[in-house]
């Protein structure tokens, strides 16, 4: 992948980077960020992961630029908007103020190009609605972190054969029934809570799973991540909303195939 080929869109959504994380893919990130030119970018949550920071202090060189790059965007032209997550909660005593360039706001209406209004939230708020017990959670803590285990061991020896990444850990999801229930019925309340207010969507991210749904009343648009998927969501100037994944190859992605994404 080379930093040539040039991404354009009205509007880009990106969530879930975990800066400060060492599964955070910030060398593909930083390629995705050099290879864009938009009038908005989103942040939607957890960018920088201050649970793992708190946890243990890593801050490689490549975070750090990661967050440079952002601020040149800003500084460039393109609004940056920073919607806080649970991973970055205590930005959100921020809303409506600004660092430096970005601005710090904990919820926001989106307009697309083609009139829809969109709900933009992180989408931790919908855990109140999943009513898993300490338990539950506790496994699922332990099982996500063995995924990521794999996941991080399987695509360095895919880098070694000269494969492409895969997302072995988005895999797992895919074909474990506890999994899929529990991102259907993450996605049923956040639909049901953009519903609720009014809105024709909701952009969000927050379960590590890039998804966009149209089928129903309400568009449901999942910007994934950069730990498992390396994914983004993308607005063109007439309004379509599309998924990208960007890593050692690009490709989009759509609810019913995908296709490689033609860049200028």
């Amino acid at each position: 992948m080379t930093v040539s080929s040039l991404i354009n869109a009205r509007t880009i959504f990106i969530s879930d980077v975990h800066l400060g994380f060492k599964d955070c893919k910030a060398d593909y990130l930083y390629q995705f960020l050099s290879s864009i030119k938009c009038e908005t970018l989103y942040l939607v949550g957890d960018i920088v992961d201050l649970w793992s920071l708190k946890r243990r202090l890593f801050w490689p060189e490549e975070h750090y630029r990661i967050l440079l790059k952002l601020y040149e965007l800003a500084d460039q032209g393109t609004r940056v908007i920073y919607v806080p997550g649970n991973h970055d909660d205590p930005l959100r005593r921020f809303d409506g103020q600004h660092f430096g360039p970005i601005e710090i706001i904990h919820e926001h209406e989106f307009k697309t190009a083609n009139e829809k209004r969109f709900l933009i939230m992180h989408g931790d708020a919908m855990d109140a609605y999943m009513k898993h017990s300490w338990l539950t959670k506790w496994a699922g803590d332990l099982a996500y972190d063995f995924l990521l285990f794999l996941n991080r061991w399987s695509n360095r020896l895919r880098k070694m054969s000269g494969r492409p990444f895969y997302s072995l850990a988005g895999q797992v999801k895919d074909n474990i029934r506890g999994a899929k229930h529990a991102i259907h019925r993450y996605k049923t309340e956040c639909k049901a809570e953009a519903e609720r207010r009014g809105f024709d969507g909701v952009i969000c991210g927050h379960i590590h799973y890039p998804e966009y749904d149209e089928e129903g009343d309400i568009i449901y648009a999942n910007t994934g991540d950069w730990i498992e998927n390396c994914s983004a969501l993308i607005e063109d100037y007439s309004g379509e909303l599309k998924l990208l994944h960007f890593s050692d190859r690009l490709e989009w992605r759509s609810s019913v195939r995908e296709e490689q994404l033609q860049v200028a």
